[in-house]
């Protein structure tokens, strides 16, 4: 067994159950959040309302959920805190990283390699040690340590500033040991991006790697060279169905597992008690988008479609502690 920090501490790594691996508590925008208030309405009221919802999540059997918000998500590890006191029923994996699809943040920009070209020497990027920090002492002075890393590559591609946080990631987990989620978009194969920049140049084993949001594909051919490449793959947005169908997501699932691939998958749905970057009023058209629906929808479908309890516990259970477990650097 290994050590996984939580919110409210390290626990065994056989503590962690049945465990989804993609799920936010709070996704904001904090400049907004703070100058225009009036929506977020009631902190307290906020708080109550996410440990009302995990609750019901926990009541489900699900013991553990990996919380990938980061820098460009809103982080607010206090927040997190005080609803995780409530919870003890359910651990909470926090993550250090940053999240773009394009430029780093301004507080970036002339920092770390961006001076390089100005100095005549390759300048050591400053996000390597805050997520190190993050990691080995704790988030800001909460005494939370990161679980796990993030970074984001979507359709815009290895722009400079995402290729940079990729790398400062790889260089993070490197010296730490701890895994790695990536936010992928699959329609373009940014998968084949996150392999060359973080395995084929940084170093990073790919099984120490989820490759998020890899069920927003029906490509099953490019999943499975994906999968034997050694990546985990993230079916990891059960619900968000505007795209895409519900059937379309499930049976994406089941070939995979029909191929074999049950033990390099995690599921999850992406959910969140509330985000402020989509109108409340447009929620009505995502109504299988809540932390319920694996259990009350995606299960059993796919038990129907001869997907068996060991391959689903293999991906709720047997995936996961790997994952948490495999945490030397090297």
């Amino acid at each position: 067994m290994s050590q996984v920090n939580t919110v409210r501490g390290p626990i065994d790594s056989a503590e962690l159950g049945r465990t989804y691996m993609h799920e936010h508590v709070f996704v904001l925008t904090p400049d907004v959040q703070q100058n225009y208030p009036d929506e977020w309405g009631s902190e307290d009221e906020r708080v109550a309302d996410a440990v009302t919802k995990l609750r019901a999540l926990a009541e489900q059997g699900v013991r553990t959920i990996v919380d990938p918000t980061v820098v460009g998500l809103g982080r607010y590890i206090p927040r997190i805190q005080r609803v995780a006191e409530q919870l003890p029923e359910l651990n909470i994996v926090a993550a250090t990283g940053l999240y773009t699809y394009d430029d780093v943040p301004f507080f970036f920009h002339y920092r770390g390699p961006a001076l390089d070209a100005m100095v005549g020497a390759e300048v050591p990027d400053p996000m390597v040690d805050m997520f190190v920090k993050d990691i080995e002492e704790g988030i800001a002075d909460t005494g939370v340590r990161a679980g796990l890393l993030k970074c984001a590559i979507d359709h815009q591609g290895p722009t400079p500033g995402v290729e940079r946080v990729m790398r400062a990631v790889a260089k993070a987990h490197r010296r730490t040991g701890v895994p790695i989620t990536v936010h992928t978009h699959p329609g373009s194969e940014a998968g084949l991006h996150v392999q060359r920049v973080m395995c084929d140049e940084e170093g990073v084993r790919p099984d120490r790697i989820v490759l998020g949001h890899s069920g927003d594909s029906t490509d099953v051919d490019h999943l499975t060279s994906l999968a034997e490449a050694g990546f985990i793959l993230g079916m990891d947005r059960f619900g968000i169905n505007l795209e895409t169908t519900f059937e379309a997501r499930a049976d994406t699932l089941v070939e995979m597992c029909r191929r074999g691939f049950a033990g390099q998958m995690v599921l999850s749905q992406d959910a969140s008690c509330y985000i402020d970057w989509i109108d409340p009023n447009l929620m009505a058209a995502l109504p299988q988008w809540h932390y319920l629906h694996i259990e009350n929808d995606v299960l059993p479908y796919v038990r129907e479609r001869g997907v068996t309890e060991k391959m689903i516990t293999e991906m709720l259970v047997d995936v996961p502690r790997r994952y948490f477990e495999n945490v030397d650097p090297y």
